[in-house]
């Protein structure tokens, strides 16, 4: 743990140190007005934040499940070799990670469903398509990492589920409890989602 924690703390001080740098060298050069976050908004067209929006939500969501699975998978099959007749009730803990990849597919097509116009180069740029853009990058971004901590969540008490299991079978319901309220979290994070971009109209 310390090693890793210490290769953290270094890669994370590299990128301050360079980033500090970089500052610097555009201040002291006089060409500190190249460092603008609001032309880097108003120019980015709508249309990128909205599918970088609905990007990050289906990609987050499937990571979140495919680790969920990952981690409770290796437990069921390694607890599985010495109590087999836990692998079948278990795969319920697999059932509730593959649940937060499909909270990301349903979030993906009602924000894709924003997406049906075409707007010109003179239509683009207008407070509404900019609303819609900021409104599904939010509300993915949201999505995606609700469902990417749930999916871990998921996997991780899925796993302990198992194992207690193995060892005593009385424990599998009072677990399982816990399992439920840790797939919850991705259905806040799709509520949530969906009531940051439900005033998004449609790309005009």
């Amino acid at each position: 743990m310390g090693f890793y924690g210490g290769a953290y703390g270094l890669i994370a001080y590299l990128i301050a140190s360079f980033t500090l740098v970089v500052a610097l060298y555009i201040i002291f050069t006089g060409s500190g007005t190249q460092f603008n976050p609001g032309a880097f908004l108003e120019d980015t067209s709508p249309y990128a934040w909205a599918l970088t929006g609905v990007a990050l939500n289906i990609g987050l969501s499937v990571i979140g499940a495919g680790w969920g699975i990952w981690i409770t998978g290796a437990s069921i099959l390694g607890a599985g070799v010495r109590a087999p007749r836990i692998t079948a009730k278990n795969l319920i803990s697999v059932i509730f990670c593959e649940v937060v990849g499909v909270y990301g597919v349903i979030g993906s097509i009602v924000f894709s469903s924003k997406l049906t116009s075409s707007a010109t180069q003179a239509t683009l740029y207008t407070a509404a398509n900019y609303y819609t853009g900021y409104s599904l990058f939010w509300g993915g971004l949201t999505m995606g990492a609700c469902n990417l901590l749930c999916g871990i969540a998921v996997g991780i008490s899925g796993s302990n589920a198992a194992l207690a299991d193995a060892a005593d079978p009385s424990l599998f319901v009072k677990i399982l409890v816990i399992e439920v309220f840790s797939s919850i979290l991705g259905l806040f994070g799709l509520i949530v989602g969906l009531l940051v971009s439900g005033k998004a109209a449609e790309f005009a």
